[in-house]
């Protein structure tokens, strides 16, 4: 078992690392965009396509990440007055009805997936691109982040940690 939480583990981070490498990269293609524009030249096409595929990536992609390190945004306002066991059990609450919203969004990220394949849908703008290779971050994402969540409520550890304010 712990090889596959290890491979498990090693996914997110490179997910993590591929989603901070797309950051620099909508950086450097805004960079050469701006310059290439103040010099009178048209900015590739492929340019303005990957940097709008980049942000969608690295959203999804970091997504799970964030939730592992609670790096998420959440207002720990109310748990932060309650009793230990009253915050423990309304943390896992929560955490489970992420778990709920995530599977359900994993799920409808598949059916879409199997629709762009099925009807061969395509991205036309400056490259025909298939469809189903920017859906495919919907369920892939979305069923980590469900994974990710249910540690939360199954686990040790908890979502929230009782203490209000920011803490870094």
């Amino acid at each position: 078992m712990k090889p596959v939480l290890r491979l498990y583990d090693g996914l997110l981070s490179a997910f993590a690392l591929v989603a901070g490498g797309l950051l620099v990269w909508l950086m450097v293609s805004i960079l050469i965009s701006v310059t290439m524009r103040n010099l009178g030249m048209q900015p590739f096409p492929w340019l303005f396509l990957s940097g709008e595929y980049g942000l969608f990536y690295l959203t999804m992609l970091g997504a799970p990440w964030l939730v592992r390190k609670r790096g998420h945004v959440h207002v720990e306002l109310v748990t932060a007055m309650l009793p230990d066991r009253a915050q423990a059990a309304l943390s896992r609450l929560v955490a489970f009805g992420c778990v709920v919203v995530c599977l359900i969004l994993a799920w409808a990220g598949v059916e879409l997936v199997a629709r762009d394949i099925a009807r061969s849908n395509f991205d036309v703008r400056a490259y025909f691109t298939p469809k189903w290779l920017l859906t495919i971050a919907f369920p892939v994402s979305f069923g980590l982040m469900a994974v990710e969540f249910g540690r939360f409520v199954f686990g040790h550890e908890l979502m929230h940690t009782g203490e209000a304010g920011i803490h870094e």
